[in-house]
């Protein structure tokens, strides 16, 4: 397989219409004139191989397990497992609280690989960060698809990426579509947006 770099995953999610401009409300309120939708690619597990192979690749150290956040970096998280060989877990939130469920388990002393899909602010990977830690658990760094975020993001381990495009996200009140009376192309919520 041949090594995947930067330019061909951003090729992947634009051939795949991953990429979409409108006028979109992100579930945190947040509006924001592009979205992208990793899911319209991680549907095809050919393609989440190839990607988290890619991925995989920029983490050498080795792992005891691959944990990701509910919903949007599942696919992506389970496919880099798939790679190195180890488990595949994740957080979700029931709630506010973010959690483990499903009876996973973890033993201090683990180390651990976090994965997602799309890294916004990063705050809930650093929720997912800080309780790998509450578990004892050692994590080698946080694998992303893309970083859309515009600022520094709230992690102390590695951050590692395929594609870096920083989106830009505005209070509603501050939305220049708003402000023009375009109306919404359509709501992230429930769609993958990364934490």
């Amino acid at each position: 397989m041949t090594r995947i770099n930067k330019l061909d995953a951003l090729g992947i999610l634009q051939e795949h219409g991953a990429i979409l401009d409108g006028h979109f409300r992100m579930p945190s309120g947040l509006h924001t004139e592009r979205f992208v939708e990793t899911a319209l690619v991680l549907q095809y597990p050919h393609l989440a191989h190839k990607l988290a192979k890619a991925l995989s690749d920029r983490f050498p150290a080795d792992v005891d397990v691959v944990a990701s956040s509910a919903m949007g970096g599942v696919v992506l998280g389970q496919e880099v497992a798939r790679v190195r060989g180890c488990r595949a877990i994740f957080f979700e939130r029931r709630g506010e609280a973010m959690g483990l469920r499903r009876s996973f388990r973890l033993e201090p002393g683990e180390r651990a690989l976090i994965v997602e899909d799309v890294l916004m602010a990063g705050r809930t990977t650093a929720e997912v960060l800080s309780l790998l830690g509450a578990y004892g658990v050692k994590v080698a760094g946080v694998g992303a698809l893309l970083d859309r975020s515009t600022g520094p993001l709230p992690l102390t381990v590695p951050v590692r990426t395929l594609v870096s495009l920083p989106i830009k996200v505005v209070p509603a009140e501050a939305c220049d579509p708003c402000r023009r009376g375009i109306p919404l192309t359509g709501s992230a919520d429930g769609i993958s947006g990364g934490g």
